[in-house]
């Protein structure tokens, strides 16, 4: 249809360029000359006035000369031909290109197209008019449009049936006339696409050595890739090239029906074929053929099945055949390992592969496909030894193979699930983690005015009175709570880490005392360190937090006794790229292992134990934040942790930090300066507190005015600007950072445009690491929440020493 449509616009074009010449061509102008004088004769008999005559001849024969001399020359027709679109050379172009394309004019009329998009959308049909799924059309069209408007025009997310592509639409030709369509398939891969890159590798190779031909048609009958034993058989030679040939012809049938290569002499060996659709709509589409010779004269019932099941057995993936009844009469190795088949056992029924719930379903599919016309589809099981995870179990009906009816397709997606289930666990965990540190950090606010007004109030209580205690037992229980408000910041990666550069069998010396008590006699602590250890960047304090986790959890799953051993060794990306690990990249690593000799830990529970509250110990026994802080601390430090383990036999933590190397010329990054304790805390001057919770902007407010400051407050970033506008002077800036309509950051920017020198202090519940990337002011001090009176008062005086001082 294409090719016709093509034929008829280039000869329409033809004729518009290079008109035919003819004899009234040839004398138009003389003809002209004498029409004109027999016009001005008839004018002057008319109306008797040589002057208006001659005049009306004049003018006609101007506009004849005109017309002669300004006629198309030989070389603009020439060009105009040369110049024509030759769609044959567009056509090939598209069929190199191995995508579905096509051309379109002005009107939206098919031009060429590649063989691959009749195939996509038989009949050729104009891209307005594919069969697309839902509002499909209506998108493709306004691609089309911005196209003619803009250049080009693009389309996501298309669906025709199981196929799903994207079209990029252009807009060419010299005079932009034209519109070129290209689709490409966006999700995976189509059955025809998979099964030719099968063909064409190492499997097509195999089959070969096993006596099969494979090819794979297209829906015109025409061969897409051969495997070398087919083109040997149908050319004679395993180096032609077969690809766009008719399939058919390289094929003759005998009286009997026998089928035979036709360059093959008559009394060769027959041969067998089987055709398996690659598309279940189109019972004339694409298909893959597989040959096999016929010796003998044997039915071909029992003959054919016997060869199909033989070469059934050497796909590469699970397939297995049943009767009319339902009872399974073949299953390949593929199928049995995902089923998880015993070696040398064969189940009766497909039904009791899969769990109870799902044998009625997939007993009924059987039937259903067993009869009628051939059909595919799909269906989701659950296996009996997997029942947590559906699979997808493909059905298609076959016939003329005796007993057998229905192929059964499994899939091995053990390892796609495995990848599944690690993405859903990191998505989960770190959705988890903002939840924790959202949480988090207004529960220090509270904590703060909690712990604030406690030492307000301890002020006035001395030891010994009736609610000093009291008081006293409130601080101790807000303490505790803020501690726990740290883990679970630890555990979302948004706690205030202090890292250096650091050796981590120094960090193990350090703690290895401490370990010792913590573990108890029972117990026996085993150090080795490798050697060529890199130094690592992270937060000394908290890695020694890590390896006192680990080791703790390590002794409560020992509590017979046992071995704790803590190794240091080194990574090399070398090393790394031979784990061919999908989550550790590439790179040098130093890391840190804690091994035990405990109970361990079932697979069910593995990927939950670095969850925030997940615990196995008993009630009361644990918080559930241990592992998850350990897991925090090292994703923050740009590590990573993995957890192996057999139940009765230990378990090992493996942490990798990655190798810290310092570049030519690399400056310490500027970090926001935390306040460290002074014993000075009175001070005189004017301090400006910006803060949205009141509670906490109180606290600071009398904690601050009791040790003899001025004390302005305001409740965000624009009401701070006020009052800094209306003091006669302002000595320090204390400040939250995260506050509705303006936050302190941007607060301040602006205050020192006015008051450069201004110090600052910003306190907030969110991790000072965080802070450092957001934040490029310099002068400024941090203060984390939640504080006490002394905290912020000595925060406060620090701020005025640096002040004074000239620190940055």
């Amino acid at each position: 249809m294409a090719e016709a449509a093509r034929l008829e616009y280039r000869e329409e074009l033809e004729n518009l360029v290079s008109p035919k010449p003819s004899a009234v061509g040839r004398f138009a102008f003389p003809l002209l000359i004498l029409a004109a004088i027999a016009t001005a004769a008839l004018i002057f008999w008319a109306i008797g006035d040589w002057a208006v005559a001659a005049g009306f001849g004049a003018a006609v024969i101007g506009a004849a000369a005109l017309g002669f001399l300004f006629r198309p020359s030989a070389q603009e027709v020439s060009n105009s031909r040369r110049y024509m679109p030759d769609w044959t050379i567009a056509r090939a172009a598209a069929e190199i290109s191995g995508g579905a394309v096509a051309i379109t004019d002005h009107a939206g009329k098919i031009l060429c197209a590649s063989s691959l998009y009749g195939e996509w959308f038989p009949s050729y049909p104009n891209p307005a008019a594919l069969p697309l799924d839902g509002d499909g059309n209506a998108r493709l069209a306004e691609a089309g449009r911005s196209a003619r408007r803009d250049g080009e025009g693009h389309c996501e997310a298309l669906t025709h049936g199981a196929l799903m592509f994207s079209a990029h639409v252009t807009r060419a030709g010299m005079s932009a006339d034209y519109l070129l369509w290209h689709f490409a398939p966006t999700s995976h891969s189509s059955a025809i696409d998979e099964f030719t890159r099968l063909i064409d590798s190492e499997i097509g190779a195999q089959f070969s050595e096993a006596g099969v031909m494979a090819a794979i048609i297209g829906s015109e009958g025409r061969i897409r890739v051969a495997n070398r034993a087919f083109v040997l058989r149908a050319a004679g030679r395993d180096d032609a090239d077969l690809n766009g040939r008719d399939f058919a012809s390289y094929f003759r049938r005998d009286d009997t029906g026998r089928i035979f290569f036709m360059r093959e002499a008559p009394g060769m060996m027959p041969i067998a074929i089987f055709r398996v659709l690659l598309r279940a709509d189109q019972p004339d589409g694409p298909a893959l053929i597989l040959l096999i010779d016929q010796p003998g004269d044997v039915s071909a019932g029992g003959s054919s099945l016997s060869y199909f099941q033989a070469l059934l057995a050497l796909l590469p993936f699970g397939l297995a055949m049943t009767d009319r009844d339902g009872r399974l009469i073949f299953i390949n190795d593929s199928f049995a390992r995902t089923a998880n088949v015993a070696e040398g056992q064969k189940p009766a029924y497909p039904g009791d592969l899969v769990v109870v719930e799902d044998q009625a379903a997939l007993a009924a599919a059987i039937r259903r496909y067993a009869v009628g016309p051939q059909m595919t589809g799909d269906i989701a099981l659950r296996l009996r030894n997997q029942p947590e995870e559906p699979v997808a179990l493909s059905l298609a009906g076959i016939r003329g193979l005796g007993e057998a009816a229905v192929m059964l397709t499994l899939k091995d997606d053990n390892e796609e699930g495995r990848l599944k289930r690690q993405v859903a666990q990191a998505t989960k965990m770190q959705a988890v983690g903002q939840l924790a540190g959202g949480v988090a950090h207004d529960f220090n606010n509270i904590l703060t005015a909690i712990i604030g007004h406690c030492d307000l109030m301890l002020m006035r209580h001395t030891p010994g009175d009736s609610d000093y205690d009291d008081i006293q037992q409130i601080k101790s229980n807000s303490n505790r709570a803020a501690s726990l408000t740290r883990q679970l910041l630890a555990f979302s990666r948004q706690q205030t880490l202090r890292p250096q550069v650091i050796q981590l069998p120094d960090i193990v010396a350090d703690v290895s005392n401490l370990l010792k008590r913590l573990i108890g006699e029972k117990v026996k602590l085993e150090v080795m360190h490798g050697r060529n250890l890199g130094t690592v960047r992270a937060d000394p304090g908290q890695v020694e937090q890590v390896i006192v986790n680990l080791a703790v959890n390590a002794r409560d799953a020992m509590p017979d006794g046992g071995t704790l051993s803590i190794q240091t060794f080194a990574m090399t990306s070398q090393q790394v790229r031979e784990m061919r690990s999908t989550v550790l990249p590439p790179a040098d690593y130093t890391g840190l292992k804690v091994s035990d000799t405990g109970t361990g830990i079932p697979p069910d529970l593995l990927t939950k134990i670095f969850e925030p509250f997940f615990t196995t110990k008993e009630v009361g026994k644990g918080t559930g934040l241990g592992l998850s802080t350990v897991y925090g601390i090292v994703k923050q430090s740009g590590g990573y942790i993995f957890a192996e383990s057999e139940p009765g036999q230990g378990t090992t933590f493996s942490i990798y930090l990655p190798v810290h190397v310092a570049a030519a010329g690399e400056k310490q990054a500027a970090t926001i300066k935390s306040a460290p304790p002074r014993k000075q805390t009175w001070g005189t001057g004017t301090i400006l507190i910006v803060e949205d919770e009141d509670m906490v902007r109180a606290v600071a407010e009398r904690a601050l005015t009791r040790q003899g400051y001025t004390v302005l407050t305001a409740m965000d970033g624009e009401q701070g600007l006020e009052v800094l506008a209306e003091a006669e002077k302002v000595d320090l800036l204390v400040s939250d950072v995260v506050m509705p309509n303006m936050d302190g950051p941007a607060m301040v920017r602006e205050a020192r445009k006015i008051y450069p020198e201004m110090p600052v202090l910003f306190m907030s519940g969110y991790a000072e690491e965080q802070l450092r990337k957001s934040i490029d002011i310099d002068n400024v001090a941090f203060l984390p929440k939640p504080f006490s009176v002394a905290q912020i008062s000595e925060a406060v005086s620090d701020a005025f020493a640096r002040a004074d001082t000239g620190e940055a």
